[in-house]
């Protein structure tokens, strides 16, 4: 891209889907290089329990790449040779393993308490004998989840009702001494020594020092989004806003990053230089709540001009939109919304509601229905049922 100083919104959203992944040509059949190549994209896949429609991982890949074997992704994951490893970084993530030297500062800020990790340091402190039996029968036994550990009373709570033993396993799991070293069917993380679980190359890398690191994931961040304001870097690793102030500031003063201005947004914004600008984007998917794409609400409102809100905690009667909401991308717009559950036991995909944002055009409601016919396929479902609730679902219903 040639150097420029200012960018429309509609320029901006276009770099930003690039970026993104959405704007690249599908293979014909998506094996491990796409998935791995995806990951690399875009640095982190937040991970999810909540199995409404899948569990949350899966969707980002469907909705770049297309149909693909879901257990390629396991094996990605979590198979013996797995190039991914799971740790706290946007949220819950899966991330390419290179990204494990860069995070031991958050590592090491859990283990001394720093900031939002006092809760993790003051377990270590007060609870020292049990952590360190915690973590001795791990050595000795091997992976292990936390059902099969052995600790903690019958009926003991901890943090959200977990058992001691679940609590001090975490608090392991977040200062790094400890990773996932697979999932179960039901998703329980099956816990080991890191130094067991991933490679020695990853291992005995050097850990960057705290500025260095911080400043290579911001730039995993400015890849990802392709043009971001200071905020929406900050917020894509979960850093803290003094540091991402300062890593920004020496990014741009070394060139690898470019301020530049975006009609409509009311902050400075930050170009990778490597970005692209398509002249179109014509992609259509369905996005997870917690996609890259979306999952930091405000940059989904200044990019798409959507609210866009996770009502699982809503009670359903204050719902606007239903339960578990997937946003309809159709090419460079969001212009629908459908609350999506798979009943696998009829083996049907149900859209429980289908909402049409003010600038939905003809073409919406049979680009929507394709789009939830090839979901349901992929998810092994026979059909898709559109309910009666929302002001596409005639439409829609229509069209399926």
């Amino acid at each position: 891209m040639k150097a420029r100083e200012t960018f429309s919104a509609l320029e901006a959203r276009r770099i930003a889907l690039a970026a993104q992944g959405f704007a690249a040509r599908r293979s014909a059949q998506v094996g491990r290089k796409q998935l791995t190549g995806l990951v690399d994209r875009l640095g982190v896949i937040q991970i999810d329990s909540v199995n409404v429609v899948s569990r949350t991982h899966y969707l980002p890949f469907f909705s770049r790449l297309g149909a693909y074997p879901r257990a390629l992704l396991e094996e990605v994951a979590w198979g013996t040779r797995a190039p991914l490893f799971e740790y706290w970084a946007h949220e819950a993530s899966l991330l390419p393993h290179a990204a494990q030297p860069l995070l031991r500062w958050r590592m090491a800020d859990a283990r001394d308490g720093v900031g939002i990790w006092k809760g993790v340091a003051r377990t270590l402190r007060e609870h020292r004998p049990f952590v360190e039996k915690v973590l001795a029968e791990i050595e000795r036994r091997g992976p292990l989840p936390a059902s099969e550990l052995g600790h903690g009373a019958p009926g003991q709570k901890g943090w959200w009702g977990w058992s001691e033993g679940k609590r001090a396993l975490e608090c392991l799991f977040w200062t790094g001494q400890l990773t996932a070293r697979t999932r179960r069917n039901n998703f329980e993380r099956i816990y080991d020594l890191t130094e067991r679980a991933l490679p020695a190359r990853v291992v005995d890398a050097p850990t960057p020092d705290r500025a260095e690191a911080q400043r290579r994931l911001i730039l995993t961040a400015a890849r990802a989004q392709g043009v971001a304001t200071e905020r929406d870097l900050r917020d894509y690793f979960r850093m803290g806003p003094k540091e991402s102030q300062a890593r920004v500031a020496e990014l741009v003063e070394a060139g690898d990053l470019l301020p530049v201005k975006v009609k409509g947004w009311r902050e400075p914004a930050f170009l990778d230089p490597k970005a692209t600008l398509p002249r179109r984007v014509a992609t259509d998917a369905l996005l997870s709540p917690f996609d890259n794409l979306i999952w930091f609400r405000e940059r989904t409102e200044r990019m798409f001009g959507v609210k866009v809100r996770l009502e699982i905690y809503t009670p359903e009667h204050k719902r606007t939109h239903g339960y578990y909401v997937l946003p309809f991308l159709q090419g460079e717009a969001i212009t629908a919304r459908v609350d999506l559950k798979a009943d696998r036991k009829a083996g049907v995909l149900l859209v429980q509601a289908s909402h049409a944002e003010p600038w939905a055009d003809g073409e919406t409601p049979a680009r929507l229905a394709a789009q939830l016919q090839a979901m349901a396929a992929w998810l092994g479902l026979e059909q898709v049922q559109v309910k009666p609730k929302g002001d596409l679902a005639k439409a829609l219903a229509d069209a399926t």
